[in-house]
């Protein structure tokens, strides 16, 4: 009884660790030149919360009431005159998209402006204010077809 016991603590324990490091949290900065570059973030990493970014209206594909599609974001941080204050950030669930890290490493620092972003991404979906400026958040779709709960039923 007692070595039943201890087996199934181990198997416990052990799929408790394997859980706790199956996220890996590679959200970083990708510098492109001196006042150029974005950060990759993912949901949930502490990253996220040091921008300031908690508020992103991200969607998660892994939830069951999604059915497999969700939303990764793009966050743009702009001074109290509408030009980019500090780096914009991607935040993916997935891998991510090479189109839209081209776009956003291409933004300057101190010269883009909300119309600038507005030409290549559109209207943000959702706008924060702060008492520095403002954050614009672009949505871009993404859909997970592994992730998709439906059972064979439609």
């Amino acid at each position: 009884m007692q070595t039943r016991f201890l087996c199934a603590f181990a198997l416990l324990t052990i799929a408790a660790s394997a859980s706790a490091t199956s996220f890996r949290d590679d959200s970083r900065y990708v510098a492109r030149g001196p006042r150029t570059g974005y950060y990759i973030v993912r949901p949930g990493s502490v990253l996220l919360q040091q921008l300031g970014f908690q508020g992103a209206p991200f969607r998660d594909t892994s939830d069951p009431l999604n059915h497999g599609r969700g939303a990764d974001v793009l966050a743009f941080r702009f001074n109290t005159a509408g030009v980019l204050s500090a780096a914009p950030a991607y935040i993916v669930q997935g891998p991510p998209n090479d189109f839209y890290m081209r776009r956003i490493g291409s933004f300057i620092r101190g010269r883009t402006t909300l119309h600038d972003v507005e030409s290549y991404f559109g209207r943000p979906k959702q706008i924060e204010k702060r008492r520095d400026g403002f954050i614009a958040y672009n949505t871009i779709e993404v859909y997970n077809p592994f992730e998709e709960m439906s059972g064979g039923r439609r």
